[in-house]
């Protein structure tokens, strides 16, 4: 078992891509736990969509396709926060035509290309084994970022994910915070491309998150077990397709769906069968836990 997960490592490519899904894992992990609460699964699937132009833009140009995804994930995220101010258009309206707009001229762009076929299907499904040192650095740069911005401003982005009417009844900007939530979301799924791909990322943004909100109530804990989910997720994934020969993205993927199933069984508290099974121990006596325990507000 050791060898099993100690032989990938031996290999330089692979710690690097070691390096990145951890990184991706903990990054998405957390940011997802604020795109689970507040019901936006949505949105970071057409976010991941959006910035597929600045990806394709920078490859033919030969740059740095992080770099060209940054910059296309602030351009369509601040068109997406002017567009929705509209009283006649929703978010989600909004979020609709960019991403559908920006995926449509990433794919016009690319199938100019003679070997767009080979290339487009990278970009889609990732490619976490060509991982370079400086992609680690800006994904470590990029990272710092998001998590700062979380930690600096958790108790804004809770407020604003709960209860958006007493948020705006304390003074909160809604429309600042949207915005600055947008541009978290949308740098967390830029550095998660070449992982895991723009098909799969938002397996990661949301998956770990769901099953810490199965686990836990408590925000703090939810987001370090997301963290550690998402973490744990990217480490198994990459090994399990190393060892099999499979796509490394869907392999990540995968086990984080098994993760997930696992504690949607099994969660103490929350899990169908330990649910089951407690309502056995205790028939004919009233449960301890109540719904409205289960529903109680975070921190």
């Amino acid at each position: 078992m050791i060898d099993w997960l100690v032989d990938p490592v031996r290999h330089t490519f692979m710690q690097n891509a070691y390096l990145a899904i951890l990184m991706v894992g903990v990054i998405c992990g957390v940011t997802g736990v604020y795109v689970t609460l507040r019901g936006l699964a949505f949105m970071g699937d057409a976010m991941a969509h959006a910035v597929f132009p600045g990806v394709v833009i920078a490859f033919l140009t030969g740059g740095n396709f992080l770099i060209g995804a940054l910059i296309a994930a602030v351009i369509v995220s601040l068109l997406i926060g002017a567009v929705s101010q509209s009283t006649r258009l929703s978010n989600d309206t909004a979020i609709g035509v960019f991403f559908v707009g920006a995926f449509a001229l990433g794919i016009a762009l690319i199938s100019a290309e003679r070997t767009y076929a080979r290339d487009l299907n990278s970009f889609l499904l990732g490619s976490i084994l060509g991982v370079g040192r400086d992609d680690l650095l800006l994904m470590a740069i990029v990272g710092i970022f998001v998590l700062g911005v979380v930690f600096f401003f958790r108790r804004e982005l809770t407020i604003v994910a709960f209860d958006r009417t007493y948020a705006r009844a304390t003074g909160l900007v809604l429309w600042r915070f949207d915005q600055l939530f947008l541009l978290i979301l949308s740098l967390a799924i830029v550095i998660s491309l070449q992982t895991v791909g723009n098909v799969l990322v938002l397996a990661m943004l949301v998956t770990p998150a769901a099953t810490a909100r199965l686990l836990t109530e408590r925000l703090k804990v939810m987001i370090v077990l997301s963290a550690v989910i998402g973490a744990i997720s990217g480490w198994l994934g990459l090994t399990v397709s190393y060892h099999a020969g499979i796509a490394s993205g869907a392999s990540i993927v995968l086990v984080a769906t098994a993760i997930f199933m696992a504690a949607y069984l099994f969660a103490p508290r929350t899990g169908i069968l330990t649910s089951t099974v407690r309502r056995h121990l205790h028939h004919g006596h009233p449960e301890e836990d109540t719904f409205a325990d289960d529903l109680a507000p975070t921190e």
